[in-house]
Formats: C-alpha cells, structure tokens, sequence
C-alpha cells in the first residue's frame, strides 16, 4: 500500500510542478499589472495562463506568437478604426473580414504559428469591441486602449515566461535527439532486413512504415518546442528542417527497395541484396542493431562522413543490370536522408564538430486551400452573426459575445474533424469556471484584504486545474477554465463587487461559446476521408502534370511537396492511402529523372507515349510503353557515362512499372482535370 502510494505521489509531481508554474505566473502578472496600476490588470493574469505550458520551450514558444499576433491585431484595429470610424457598418464588417482573413492563416499555417495567427484576430476583435459606443460605434480612444491593451498582454506572457525559465532548465533538444535516434534506429533495422530477408511480405513492411512516418510527422511540433527553447536551435532550425525530410527519404527509400525485391526470383534478390548489403557500412548497421542508440555516438562527425561515403560509393558503382542499379541507387536515397538525419542529432547533442548547415531553406507548401477557406469563412459568417445578435437584441455585453465567439472559432477551426467537441469542451470550461469564478468573488475576495491573500485563494483553484491540464487531456476544456476564471474574477487594486457586472459578461462568455458550437456543427470542417481523398487527388494531380512536363523539375521541390501532404493526412488516413502517397514521391521523382534523360540521350521521341499515357491515367498503355521504352535503351550501342545514364533511366523505367502495377486503382484514377 505505501509503495503504491509513494508511486502516485511520484507520477502526480510534475503534474503539480505544472500548477504551481500556473498560479505563480499569473500572480507574477497580476502584482505587476497591480504596481503599474493598469486599467484592466486581469489581462496579463488571464495571457499569463494562456501562454503556461508545461515545458519551457512550448511557453517560450506560444508566448512570442501571442505577442506578435498581440502586435499585430492591435496595428490592425488602429488602421480600421481610422479608416472606419465614421460608419459603424463597416467597422463590424471590417473587424468580421479581419478574423476570417486570421482564421484562413492560422488554418495554413501549423503550431505555435498557426496560434500567433489566431491571436492577431481575437486581439483585434477585444480592443474593437471595447472601443464600441452604446450604439455600436467605435470613439476616438482606439489607439490608446490598443497600446495599453497589448502592454497588459505582453506584461502577462513575459512573466510566464520568466517563471518558466527559472523553474525548468529545457530539455527539448534531448528528448528530440532521443526520438530522433529511436526512429534512426527503427528505419535502419527495417532497411537492413530488407536487404537481408528479400521475402518478406510487403504487407507487414508497409505496415511498419506508416507507424514510422505517423511517428515522422508527430515530431513537427515537438521540433517546435525545441526552436522555442534554445536561440542557436532557431538559427539553425534549417537543419531541423533538414533532418525530418532526411527521415521521409529514408522511408521513401526503403520502401522502392522493399517493393522492388519481392517482386524478384528469391536467388536474384537474395543476390542483388547481399551485394547492396556490402555497401552499407558497419557502424551504420549498428544503429539499427542497437534498442538505445547513444547520442555522443549519433552526434560523431565521423559517422555522417561514413554515411556519405557509402552514398557516393552506391551512386558511383557500375553495373549493367538495371535492377541492381535500381537497389543502389534507393539504398543511396536512404542513407543520404539518414546522414542529414544525423546532422540534426549532432546540431541537438551540441557537439561543436557537427557538420556545416544547410544553406537552401525549405520553402513552406499549401497542402490543400480548402480547409482554411471554410474556416475562414465559417469564422466570418459566426461574428457577424454575434454581432447581429447584439444589434438585435441590444444587449449590454452583446460586444464580449462577440469576443468569445471569435476566439472559439478562430482558435479551433485547425483543429479540423476535433473542433466542434473542442468548442462544446470551451463552452463546459466556461461554465465551470463561471460557477468557481462567481463563488470566489462573492464569497471569498470579501474576506480577503492583502494580495498575498488573493494569490493564496488563485493557487488553490489554478493549481489543481494547471496539474490536471498538464497530463494533456481535454485540452479546450482545462485550457479555457483558468483564462475565463481570471477574465470574470476581474481582480484590480480595487475590486467591485457587482452581481450584474459580473453575471452579464458571464453570459455573454458562455453565449459567444455556444455560437462557436454551432458554427461547428452547421459549417462542419471537411471529413478526414474527404481530406484524404482531396490530398491524393491533388498529389495525382501534381504527378501527371509532370509525366506531361510541366511539374517540378527539381526531385527536392516535389519531394518537399508530397512531404506537406504527409504531414496534412489525417491520422485516420490508412495503410493504402499512406503507401499510396508515398509511392507518388518516387514516381515523381522517376518521371523528372526520366525528362532529365530525354534531353541527355535523346529519347524523347520513345517516351513521350509513356509520358502521354501517365498523364492520361492510362496505366496498361504507360506499362507497355515503358517496355518498349526499356527494349530500345537495352539495344542502344554507349559506352562509359552513356551507358551509365543508360542503365539509370532503364532503371527509372523499372520503378515506374513496378509502382504503376502495385498501385494501379490509385495512378489510374480518372482522366487529368
């Protein structure tokens, strides 16, 4: 019985390390707001609590996207007003425009920056409607409350911050060099059993894979957390950028190698294998031998420089034999992803010999327009709507409906197929907080007459509520209780205690919530199975315009492209429509091979049926075209480089065959729209 309970004890303590950084941020917060003696001193409490996260780098993080978000709507709202105060119309509109506009970015964009995007709308949308007249017009003190306004914000997020970083030292960078390793470890040991057990079926390799690339994918924003924390890992987040494509090229590698040798006579693959196998060096192998890779031994110099070398070794080896070009040239593919993979363990482990950054920056693609264009219209129609409800109704505190509406919409319209159970989460965390909000006021502040008091009675409500939102489940709900709780507490140097000026606003809070749901549930975001469908469709897309030649012409651009789309899949996307999607990478990267080969060995004239044909989504033409394809190089008299190119593009042509019969529902799916 005691050991049991010494080991809940044990697991409740960072959970309550997590609270007790929650109650003292805000009290932080409050004492300064309190000294500087602000208007609304419960802003920087309430931005205080938003921005707690239970680990330095994500508070770090979260706090410089909400003050430049803070920044940034509070610019906004000055420019409107300016150019709108004379008509009321137009500055509700205007200020409607402004949150569907945020709500579309925020949709586009992923993470801490997605939220900075959500913040620069409801920061807008807070100081305009606190500028509103009784007769829903804005005065002439939009300015001044805009700077004061975003002073109370940042007051908050920097004393959040400050209590983060004296309580947590970071450990970001470790646990993502961790993951970083234990996903090497993964794809080198599924690599090496490719080649070490050709017979295998592919059904359980392409299993493995997509738990691999869900595990690629959910490292995003854990890279994220890590940028926030450390100033040389923003300098060079390149690298980080680097080292996840690096995972997917792995990945993609190893799957063309997998799908490739079961296709071959066991002897054959048992042979080509074990001559690929040669190349591959053995302090690589002993990454994916080994349950915990050591990260000093990750982080050597010398093993990028022998990954490397054994890249150059496979691209430059000979051999006439398309299919064991094919093997080389992948398991090339594959350690140079797992190089670059270790340049960003060494960057991680900060050893002072890492290899050189990469200059080239990745450029940042649109997965797919749509989910954001319904976000941001859906957020644009619910505050219009709250604000024709006001007009309406002419309701007090009809202008902090509007407030909370816009943050529910707004903040959960990414959330795609979870928003609307977030927004009925929103609406049961303000209601909870306003029933523990409305006790403490009127019971308890009475009672209490120094501000050491008032922070005794705000830790034994947000300790327990930051301990339990720590543990990461019901996100909206344990994230909406401790903002709304300070936000209708309202401490100030001098409290009121008015029943109606605390009971309106708390309508208002819970109706804006409420709109919120409803928006959800009437503009419902698009399915994950229509999402799904939408990102192959426009991967297939994207490949036939290549096989017509008006692609890519860069294998990185387009392998960047699809890895967007990777990241964007559901996480109830399927074993078919994740293998689907990365058979198009090498397809694409194949086809753009090919192109490049028309011009060098001028057989442009016996591709361009293919090319026809894969554009056309005629799979049975292209197969056959490709044969033919393959037929003529195997007769053409080189020597030296051109009989190198030669077997290269005879064993593009293989890889496009062999993708072009396994997944012949997908690449055959309608004519080119």
């Amino acid at each position: 019985m005691v050991g049991k309970l010494r080991a809940a004890v044990g697991a409740s303590h960072p959970a309550l390390v997590c609270g007790l950084r929650l109650s003292a941020s805000v009290s932080l917060a409050l004492l300064l707001a309190f000294w500087l003696q602000l208007d609304n001193a419960y802003w920087a409490g309430a931005s205080a609590a938003a921005v707690c996260q239970p680990t330095l780098g994500a508070s770090l993080r979260k706090g410089w996207y909400r003050m430049i978000g803070t920044v940034v709507g509070a610019t906004v709202i000055v420019v409107i007003t300016g150019c709108f105060v004379q008509s009321r119309a137009a500055f509700l509109i205007s200020i409607a425009l402004w949150g569907g506009v945020c709500a579309t970015i925020s949709t586009l964009l992923r993470n801490f920056a997605s939220y900075g995007a959500a913040l620069a709308s409801t920061t807008a949308i807070i100081i305009g409607c606190e500028t509103l007249g009784t007769t829903g017009g804005p005065d002439g003190q939009t300015f001044l409350l805009a700077v004061t306004r975003a002073s109370e914000i940042c007051i908050g997020i920097v004393c959040a911050g400050s209590v983060l970083a004296a309580t947590d030292f970071g450990g970001a960078r470790r646990r993502l060099a961790a993951q970083f390793a234990a996903l090497l470890s993964d794809i080198q040991a599924g690599l090496e059993g490719s080649l070490k057990a050709p017979a295998v079926r592919p059904e359980n390799l392409q299993s493995v894979r997509r738990e691999l690339i869900g595990r690629v994918v959910a490292l995003d924003p854990i890279v994220d957390q890590t940028i926030g924390e450390s100033s040389e890992i923003r300098y060079h987040s390149s690298v980080l950028a680097h080292a996840l494509e690096g995972l997917f090229d792995a990945l993609v590698g190893w799957q063309a190698i997998a799908n490739h040798v079961v296709r071959l006579p066991l002897n054959l693959a048992n042979e080509q294998a074990v001559a690929v196998g040669r190349f591959v060096p053995r302090d690589l192998t002993a990454i994916g031998q080994c349950d915990s890779p050591v990260l000093s031994g990750l982080s050597s110099p010398s093993l990028h420089r022998v990954a490397r070398q054994a890249v150059r070794r496979l691209i430059h080896t000979p051999t006439l034999v398309p299919s064991l070009r094919l093997l080389l040239d992948q398991t090339a593919m594959a350690l140079a992803g797992i190089s670059r993979t270790l340049v960003g363990v060494a960057l991680l482990v900060a050893d002072p010999k890492r290899p050189p950054s990469p200059r080239d920056r990745a450029r940042p693609y649109i997965a797919d327009w749509l989910p954001s264009l319904i976000n941001g219209g859906r957020a644009f129609l619910t505050i219009c709507a709250a604000e024709a409800l006001w007009i309406v109704t002419a309701w007090p505190s009809g202008a902090t409906c509007i407030i909370w509406a816009a943050v529910a919409v707004v903040l959960f319209g990414p959330r795609s197929d979870l928003a609307y159970t977030s927004a009925i989460s929103f609406c049961a965390g303000a209601c909870i907080a306003t029933v523990f909000a409305a006790v403490v006021k009127f019971a308890v502040l009475p009672q209490c007459e120094s501000f050491v008091c008032l922070s005794a009675v705000f830790a034994c409500f947000l300790v327990p509520v930051g301990a339990l939102g720590s543990r990461g489940r019901f996100p909206a709900l344990f994230g909406v209780i401790p903002v709304t709780f300070i936000a209708l507490v309202t401490p100030a140097n001098v409290m009121v205690y008015d029943t109606d000026a605390f009971y309106n606003p708390a309508m208002a809070l819970v109706a804006g919530a409420v709109i919120a749901a409803l928006a959800f549930l009437l503009l419902p975001p698009l399915s994950p199975a229509v999402r799904t469908r939408r990102l192959l469709t426009s991967t297939l897309r994207d490949l036939r315009r290549i096989a017509a030649g008006h692609g890519p012409r860069r294998s990185r651009e387009w392998k960047r492209r699809i890895y967007a789309r990777l990241i964007a899949l559901p996480d109830s996307a399927g074993l078919v429509e994740r293998a689907q999607m990365t058979a198009a990478v090498t397809a694409g990267i194949e086809l753009i091979n090919l192109h490049r080969s028309t011009r060098i060995l001028l057989i442009g004239s016996q591709l361009e049926p293919a090319f026809i044909a894969v554009a056309e989504g005629r799979c049975a033409a292209a197969t056959g075209a490709l044969a033919r394809v393959d037929r003529q190089l195997a007769t053409m008299p080189l020597e030296g480089s051109g009989l190198k190119r030669v077997i290269r593009a005879r064993a593009s042509v293989l890889v496009l065959t062999e993708l072009l019969n396994q997944h012949t529902a997908y690449f055959c799916a309608g004519a080119l729209r």
